[in-house]
């Protein structure tokens, strides 16, 4: 990751816009449901011995409908979040309201707890009490652990769906093109994407690329395996 400039213009710029989480989660996520879960579809049904047309269907079936699934559960699970940073917004609002002098004791000792002591915690307080909005999001960080940056419930749906089609679109290629060998082609894409998906995740993380995506590829294998071998207790 690019470090960082620290000249007043770029400090001033960052941490007043600070980019929150972002879709990564959302990304990773979506491409590794979508991957494992069509290759199994596609392990599965050839591991029973029925026809690449069946394998399609299935497989593109599993593409838009569950890939709409985990989107739309995601887009649920992010907007339950926010909805819940709102309910803690209003409660603190309306204590801020009704006991200002409790909820400036609690500000007291969130920053005793970060360091600060004596005149300078005493002035620290009084200058963010000062500003309601100031006040309210120390609370939320401090006492609920929140951040400073909601998430957007419609922005991490369409990254979910977005990554679950391109990389559940992966191991149904060699059948849709009618290619020679098609399953072997796709089990070795689909490991290609397991492998990738875990190496491109290592770019925002400390292990070395090598080890996140052999870690993913055997994640996705292990369940690729599982269902080939549920597949193969049905063969006719």
């Amino acid at each position: 990751m690019a470090e960082h400039g620290h000249s007043v213009e770029e400090i001033a710029t960052r941490i007043g816009a600070p980019p929150g989480r972002g879709v990564l989660r959302d990304v990773v996520y979506g491409a590794i449901d979508g991957s494992v879960t069509t290759f199994a579809i596609v392990a599965g049904v050839a591991g029973a011995g029925l026809s690449p047309f069946v394998i399609v269907a299935l497989g593109l079936a599993n593409v838009l409908a569950d890939g709409f699934s985990m989107a739309a559960g995601n887009y649920s699970g992010t907007k339950a979040e926010l909805d819940n940073i709102r309910r803690i917004r209003a409660v603190e609002e309306r204590h801020i309201a009704r006991n200002p002098e409790g909820e400036r004791r609690e500000v007291r000792e969130i920053l005793s707890q970060k360091g600060l002591s004596g005149a300078v915690l005493e002035d620290a307080t009084q200058a963010i009490t000062a500003d309601r909005e100031t006040w309210i999001g120390l609370m939320l960080e401090g006492e609920y652990g929140l951040g400073g940056v909601d998430p957007h419930p419609m922005r991490a749906a369409l990254a979910t769906f977005g990554a679950f089609l391109v990389a559940g679109m992966v191991p149904l290629l060699p059948f849709l093109f009618g290619l020679p060998g098609a399953f072997a082609l796709s089990a070795w894409m689909t490991m290609g994407v397991f492998f990738a998906i875990g190496a491109l995740k290592s770019h925002w993380s400390l292990a070395p690329w090598w080890r996140s995506g052999t870690e993913t590829l055997l994640i996705g294998g292990l369940a690729a395996a599982i269902a080939f071998g549920v597949g193969t207790l049905f063969h006719a």
